[in-house]
This record gives structure tokens, C-alpha cells and sequence, in this order.
């Protein structure tokens, strides 16, 4: 599966093979720096949200700011924002991420994830039957 990768590679492996150019499966946000997270307006990101396609975002490639409550506060907001777009926070670590392709898999298997899983929205449906 591929995925336009935006900024850095993430830390951990995501299952997916990066591309920086149509065409994509996903779209994997890597990291952003204060300024992006603050102004997120990413065209590329924002296309893929409006065709319903998957986009993730490796929260340990997010800037902190434990010093400025406000500025804090102001990058919080932003995150609630992507969330509320239909992006899919991950840390790509203690979380596996099932795609649409991989819960076509386990449902062929009769095979069920685990609950610390995250399932893109078509894999829930897939594996609640609705495929």
C-alpha cells in the first residue's frame, strides 16, 4: 500500500511505501513544524480528505510547547481540528493501524484485531460486514 508522505519519515515503520506524487492509497503526515500545525492548510492533504482517502498523522512528529500555555493551548485546538477532519492520529508503535486491505484479510481468515488497534473507517466497516 502507498501513501504521500508530508514532512519527515516516521520514527517507526507504518506499513506503508512512501511516494512524494500521485497516485496514493493515503496520505502519512510525518511531522509538522509549530507554524504548519498552527496554519495546517495542505492542499495535497486536504484533496485526499475531500476523495475519502485515509490520512495519518505521526504524533510524535508533532511539536510540543509545555512552556506557553497559550501557544499550548493554540496547538491543542489544532489538533482537535485535524481530528475533527477525519485524520487518524497514530504513534505507529504500541497502536496497529488495519487498513481497508488488511480487514478484507482477517475477515477472510476469521481472524479479529486486537483491541488496541485502529482501524481506518472502510476497515470497520469491512469487518462489521458492510463490505
Amino acid at each position: 500500500m502507498t501513501a504521500l508522505l508530508i514532512g519527515k519519515e516516521p520514527g517507526v515503520p507504518l506499513g506503508f511505501t512512501y511516494v512524494r506524487e500521485p497516485p496514493y492509497d493515503a496520505v502519512v503526515i510525518g511531522s509538522l513544524t509549530l507554524g504548519e500545525l498552527l496554519r495546517f492548510r495542505e492542499e495535497r492533504v486536504l484533496q485526499a480528505l475531500s476523495q475519502g482517502k485515509s490520512v495519518y498523522l505521526y504524533t510524535p512528529g508533532l511539536p510540543q510547547s509545555d512552556q506557553n500555555r497559550a501557544l499550548s493551548g493554540s496547538l491543542t485546538a489544532a489538533r482537535r481540528e485535524l481530528k475533527n477532519w477525519g485524520v487518524l492520529f497514530t504513534d505507529g508503535g504500541r497502536k496497529r493501524l488495519i487498513t481497508a486491505e488488511e480487514a478484507r484479510t482477517m475477515k477472510a481468515q476469521g481472524r479479529h484485531p486486537t483491541a488496541s488497534s485502529v482501524l481506518t473507517p472502510l476497515a470497520k466497516e469491512i469487518l462489521e460486514g458492510s463490505d
